[in-house]
């Protein structure tokens, strides 16, 4: 899927950005992975901890205090940062647990991903299947999501 999305946004034109938390560069490092992706991808945020997502991905201060991390519109924000940030056509996000066990009354599993640009959307996944295969999920479930978006 990774080299058909990007070979897509490239006859577009396009480019993308992403802002990652529990992934942790993993989104990053499947897209890097497609040669030629250079004329796509523009960089991204490893926005790991909670202020990190305020502070270079530009989420709401407020927003992370009252509802940590791990929710939809930090998903959002955290998108459309890193469209805004890196220049882009598209931002991708992702936030949410990888385990092993709950953070800050969150259950493993519970992730939100990301798009931001010509559309938006945020997707509620609950995964299971211990940390990495959780962190994959992520990285595939946010870029079928700009897939389906960007597919006419």
């Amino acid at each position: 899927m990774i080299d058909r999305l990007i070979a897509t946004l490239a006859a577009r034109g396009e480019t993308l950005a992403v802002a990652e938390s529990l992934t942790g560069g993993l989104l990053a490092a499947t897209i890097v992975s497609v040669p030629g992706v250079s004329k796509v991808f523009r960089g991204g945020l490893v926005t790991y901890a909670t202020d990190l997502k305020h502070t270079l991905a530009g989420v709401d201060a407020d927003l992370l205090a009252e509802h940590g991390p791990v929710h939809p519109e930090v998903a959002r924000q955290m998108a459309a940062g890193a469209r805004e940030r890196c220049g882009a056509t598209w931002g991708l996000s992702t936030t949410g647990v990888a385990g092993p066990g709950a953070q800050d009354g969150v259950p493993e599993g519970v992730v939100f991903v990301a798009i931001d640009g010509p559309q938006r959307k945020v997707e509620h996944l609950t995964l299971s299947g211990g940390r990495q295969t959780i962190r994959q999920a992520a990285v595939d479930a946010v870029l079928a999501l700009l897939e389906s978006s960007i597919v006419t």
